[in-house]
């Protein structure tokens, strides 16, 4: 049987969701809990995409096949007994046999939270600090420059190697939190991203914010197909995958 679950983690304490060797991962996590729940045999996991060190995700999406005569909840409750109490299953699916949770993604979308006003520690792994004056008017501005579909490889990884840098974002938004003024997120909804390229779109839209770019700036980092064209890559405590779409 396969089978979707829904993922949310504090990734401040992990190397990424993706698993490496000696290192602490969510998906190793993940996958150890799998492998005691099925007596032992190794369980695969596959998700809908990886998220970087320090990164979080209130959605994560992952499929994996296991044959046990448990139901859905029996799974969710099982995983969650065996792993660390900043993983958490929200719930488990049963779906097709050829679903697969990274090929049949529509879309995603992408959080990245930044706090303007005084510096809070309890805050420091969760929000990207910034202590300076930013023109959110002309950032908002050239965020709507990112909308659509164009060659994203000025946002990308510098040694990415690909023959594809081509994505659509859908919707680009800058909301201020209406609860707190010091607080304001920026949100991207799109059919694929890159590798860095949220935190290298932020780092870029912080340059605007600062008076150091113009919002139209934008199309001509676009053009360029350059990274050193766009600004430093922002830092990966601010961010969250908020949702994947199928």
């Amino acid at each position: 049987m396969r089978y979707l679950m829904t993922i949310v983690y504090d990734g401040s304490g992990y190397k990424g969701y993706q698993k490496q060797p000696k290192e602490k991962t969510i998906q190793s996590e993940i996958e150890k809990a799998l492998k005691t729940i099925n007596g032992g045999k190794k369980v695969d996991i596959h998700a809908s995409g990886r998220t970087d060190a320090g990164v979080h995700a209130y959605n994560q999406k992952a499929h994996f096949d296991l044959n046990k005569n448990m139901t859905v909840d029996q799974i969710r409750n099982g995983i969650n007994s065996l792993i660390p109490d900043d993983i958490y299953i929200k719930n488990v699916v049963e779906v097709d046999d050829d679903f697969h949770a990274r090929f049949n993604v529509k879309a995603k979308e992408y959080i990245y939270i930044i706090n303007l006003g005084e510096y809070n520690p309890i805050e420091k792994n969760y929000v990207c600090q910034y202590n300076d004056k930013l023109d959110l008017v002309e950032m908002e501005r050239a965020m709507k420059y990112l909308e659509g579909t164009h060659n994203f490889k000025s946002f990308t990884k510098t040694d990415e190697d690909r023959d594809d840098y081509v994505r659509t974002i859908v919707q680009a938004t800058l909301i201020r939190d209406m609860k707190n003024s010091n607080k304001i997120i920026l949100s991207f909804l799109g059919t694929g991203f890159m590798r860095y390229m949220v935190r290298n779109i932020v780092g870029t839209l912080l340059a605007v914010g600062e008076g150091k770019l113009k919002s139209e700036d934008i199309i001509e980092i676009l053009k360029a197909e350059d990274r050193k064209r766009a600004f430093k890559t922002a830092s990966p405590e601010g961010l969250y995958l908020k949702d994947v779409l199928y």
